[in-house]
């Protein structure tokens, strides 16, 4: 029997699987819980879902008891879980990208294939033994919402491999890292959403992609006022012989397009921060910081 941790629509949709395929009886319990830091964080959907197939649930504040289970699996959990036996699925290629945040930081750092691994756990964070890794390519432009929703396709192939080996009482065994190839994914808080006007064009656009909706979107400040922005293209560069990042040089159909450290950026939407409503630029002469 195994125990699921399950946050976000990657825990809800390899749930979904597991039921619709048979695997229900092999699932001891599902513990979940609310992220402040999404917009949707999928907990209503994942204990709807586990009402609806009997399956025991509980938030990961209550006193669920002693479940019988042999193995645990956590997938885009965040917390510390004391289980002596647990599989960790995690948004990288590893040992690349280890730690926190991996599938925003490779959006914005232009990786040509995204993926998951599934390994143990150990005392120190996705340095554990790799059991199985699904990856696929991905062209850009491409919105985090989207690369969550490829990307799922991965978590439910490694879940499938899991849960196979679970139904026929195989034994899951992994293989260790090379440390020497792996690299780090630090953790992002408030300051780490606003834009960087001094970095190129395509690396913005990038960037506003990648920490969007089901995130709470890229952040700047225009006249002292923070403002979200949901959506930017790319424009054709010209030479500017004073170049200012952030500056506004142009309006298309009024919006703004703003000087970057190489390229220009179209400002497709944007709102308030604080109201959510639609903000738009009221003089021509403004700077974004």
């Amino acid at each position: 029997m195994v125990k699921l941790y399950l946050m976000t629509k990657k825990g809800y949709e390899v749930l979904n699987f597991l039921v619709n395929n048979g695997f229900t009886n092999h699932i001891a319990a599902v513990i979940s819980s609310n992220d402040r830091n999404v917009v949707k964080d999928y907990y209503d959907e994942i204990k709807v879902l586990c009402t609806k197939a009997g399956i025991k649930f509980a938030n990961r504040t209550e006193n669920i008891g002693n479940i019988n289970c042999e193995l645990s699996v956590a997938i885009s959990w965040r917390w510390l879980i004391n289980e002596n036996e647990l599989i960790v699925f995690h948004d990288s290629i590893l040992p690349k990208y280890r730690g926190f945040s991996p599938l925003v930081n490779m959006l914005i750092n232009g990786e040509q294939n995204i993926g998951v691994t599934a390994l143990f756990a150990n005392e120190e964070y996705d340095k554990g033994d790799i059991i199985s890794q699904s990856v696929q390519k991905i062209k850009y432009p491409i919105t985090i919402e989207k690369a969550i929703e490829q990307i799922t396709k991965n978590y439910i192939e490694l879940a499938s491999h899991i849960f196979q080996a679970v139904s026929k009482n195989e034994k899951i065994v992994g293989k260790k890292q090379l440390d020497e190839n792996a690299s780090y994914s630090l953790w992002r808080d408030e300051k780490d959403y606003f834009i960087d006007w001094t970095g190129d064009s395509a690396g913005i656009k990038r960037f506003v992609d990648a920490v969007g909706f089901p995130f709470k979107g890229a952040s700047t400040t225009c006249d002292g006022k923070s403002i979200k922005i949901l959506s930017v293209i790319e424009q054709h560069d010209v030479t500017i012989e004073n170049r200012l990042p952030g500056k506004v040089i142009f309006l298309k159909q009024g919006k703004p397009v703003v000087v970057c450290g190489s390229g220009l950026i179209l400002i497709g939407e944007m709102r308030l921060a604080e109201s959510n409503e639609l903000f738009q630029i009221k003089k021509f002469r403004t700077r974004f910081q």
